[in-house]
């Protein structure tokens, strides 16, 4: 863990200057509002952002008058996301491991995750945690990709990630440049699992 943390610290200073992260471009973050305001219940509804990074869409989502409770590991991603949302009375952000993150269970509409779970240990058993922390009616929602690095997941094979911890799940790819501020060639995807 403590080698992961001392990676994601180092990645914390340029983190946001790939379009998709830093969402500078206002093309690109409408792309990403629009995304996952399509798929999330209307605000104010309670959102857990888990593996926040700098809390771009800890950001985004607190502007839109969701209230979001972000979670990192890296103490340099969390001083950078505090940073970003501070000011938000909507936004708080939170050290801690995405994997089980420090939240109130049963108080959540939504459990957002954005290029995490494919790093995580005993993916099951952590996509079971966060559907403890989700309302009856509560969804996950996950960002995810099979990136050219060779890293990531397939999109049946987070599917299958949320048969396993008993979720229904449906995909929706993302190939559009508007999300990446570029054209791709490996898989990015969506996927959205209801209660």
């Amino acid at each position: 863990m403590t080698d992961a943390r001392a990676l994601w610290d180092a990645e914390a200073v340029d983190y946001d200057e790939p379009a998709d992260h830093g969402l500078h471009d206002p093309a690109v973050r409408e792309a990403w509002r629009d995304l996952l305001l399509g798929v999330f219940p209307p605000a104010p509804a309670r959102v857990a952002d888990l593996g926040c990074g700098t809390a771009t869409l800890t950001r985004l989502l607190a502007e839109e008058g969701y209230a979001v409770d972000a979670v990192d590991f890296s103490p340099a991603m969390v001083r950078r996301a505090r940073e970003k949302v501070a000011g938000l009375s909507a936004a708080t952000v939170t050290e801690g491991d995405a994997g089980s993150p420090p939240l109130e269970e049963a108080a959540y509409d939504v459990v957002l995750c954005r290029h995490v779970l494919w790093a995580l240990p005993d993916q099951v058993e952590v996509l079971s945690r966060w559907a403890r922390l989700l309302r009856p009616s509560g969804r996950i929602v996950l960002v995810e990709g099979n990136w050219s690095t060779g890293a990531g997941l397939t999109a049946d094979q987070t599917v299958t990630l949320l048969a396993d911890a008993g979720r229904d799940a449906t995909v929706r790819h993302l190939t559009e440049a508007a999300y990446w501020g570029r054209e791709i060639t490996d898989e990015r995807y969506l996927v959205t699992s209801l209660g």
